[in-house]
C-alpha cells in the first residue's frame, strides 16, 4: 500500500488532466494554484514518469499521463460509489421501506405514526418509486409491492386484496354529483392505467368508456386532480378509504370490482433475523387487520 500515491495528488492530477488547466482544477477542488502544481510535481516524482508536457505556460497531458488519468478516474468513481453505498447503509435503528408512491402516500403514511409512537427509538425511511427496487442489492429492509407475487429470491407475504371504486370530490360540479351509472360514465373522467370496462360490466352497463382528457400512470396525480374537483376517477379502495373517511372524497356508486393485483410484503434474504424488521412486520400486519375491519 505504500506505493499508492496520496489521494489528494490523484484528485489534483485527474482534475488537471480532465479540465486541461491547473487554474480550473484549483477552482474545482477549492485549493490554490500552487497547491495543485505541488501535487502534480510530487506525483510525477513518486511515479518517475512525466505526466505532462510543459511548454512555457502551457500544460499538455502526455500519452502516459492520458492512460494513467483514465485509470485514476475510474478508480475515483469506484471509490465515490463505494462511499455513497456505505453512507446509505441504514443505522441499526433505521428501517428502509421501499413502497410505491401511491401506497406510501395514501395508506402507509397516515398509519406510520402509530409505529413510531410504539417504537420511539426507531426511524423509518420511505423509499418511494414507481419502479421495482433491486432489494437484493440495495440497502432496503423490506418493501410493499403490488402484483402476482412472482418475484424470485424474495420472501413474500400476502397483505390484502384490493378493489376499484368510483370517487369524486364533494364539491365536484358544485356538489351536483353523478349518482347513476350512466351519469358517472358521462362525467369528466380522470384516467389511471386501469380500464373501466370491468366496472361498467359489474354495474350492468355494456359500453366502452372513451379514454380522453387527463390520464396518468401515477395514482397520486389522479387522486390530487380528483381532490381539486377536476373530474371523477376509478381508484383503488386502499388509496381512497381514508380520504372518504375524512370527507375529502365521496364514493359515487356501490358498485366495486376486484383489483387484479394484491399487495405483498416482500423481504430480501438475510442470514440472521433483524429485530427492527420483525417489529415493523408485526406492526404492519396489525394495521392490515385494522384496515380490513374498517372496510368490512
Amino acid at each position: 500500500m505504500s506505493m499508492i500515491p496520496p489521494l489528494s495528488s490523484l484528485r489534483s492530477f485527474e482534475a488537471v488532466a480532465r479540465l486541461g488547466s491547473v487554474t480550473l482544477a484549483a477552482q474545482e477542488l477549492h485549493v490554490t494554484h500552487s497547491a495543485i502544481s505541488q501535487q502534480l510535481k510530487s506525483l510525477e516524482e513518486m511515479l518517475g514518469v512525466g505526466l505532462f508536457i510543459r511548454d512555457g505556460r502551457t500544460l499538455q497531458v502526455s500519452e502516459d499521463g492520458r492512460l494513467y488519468a483514465m485509470q485514476v478516474r475510474e478508480t475515483l468513481v469506484t471509490l465515490l460509489e463505494a462511499t455513497r453505498q456505505i453512507k446509505a447503509q441504514p443505522r441499526a435503528t433505521e428501517l428502509v421501506v421501499a413502497v410505491m408512491p401511491s401506497f406510501g402516500h395514501s395508506w402507509l403514511l397516515p398509519r406510520i405514526d402509530r409505529f413510531l409512537e410504539r417504537h420511539p427509538g426507531f426511524s423509518v425511511r420511505l423509499q418511494a418509486s414507481l419502479t421495482l427496487s433491486n432489494m437484493a442489492q440495495e440497502t432496503i429492509d423490506l418493501g410493499v409491492r403490488m402484483g402476482r407475487g412472482n418475484w424470485p429470491g424474495l420472501e413474500k407475504r400476502l397483505m390484502f386484496h384490493d378493489d376499484l371504486m368510483v370517487v369524486a370530490a364533494p364539491g365536484f360540479r358544485g356538489g351536483d354529483l353523478p349518482r347513476t351509472v350512466r351519469a358517472i360514465v358521462d362525467s369528466r373522467i380522470i384516467f389511471t392505467m386501469d380500464p373501466w370496462q370491468p366496472w361498467c360490466q359489474a354495474a350492468g352497463l355494456d359500453t366502452e368508456v372513451p379514454r380522453s382528457g387527463l390520464c396518468s400512470n401515477d395514482s397520486n396525480l389522479v387522486l390530487e386532480a380528483v381532490r381539486l374537483g377536476q373530474g371523477i376517477a376509478l381508484l383503488r379502495r386502499s388509496l381512497v378509504h381514508d380520504a372518504i373517511g375524512r370527507g375529502e372524497l365521496v364514493q359515487l356508486s356501490e358498485h366495486v370490482v376486484p383489483y387484479n393485483y394484491p399487495y405483498w410484503l416482500v423481504l430480501p434474504p438475510r442470514e440472521h433475523p433483524w429485530v427492527k424488521r420483525d417489529l415493523f412486520v408485526a406492526w404492519l400486519f396489525e394495521e392490515v387487520e385494522r384496515y380490513q375491519r374498517e372496510i368490512g
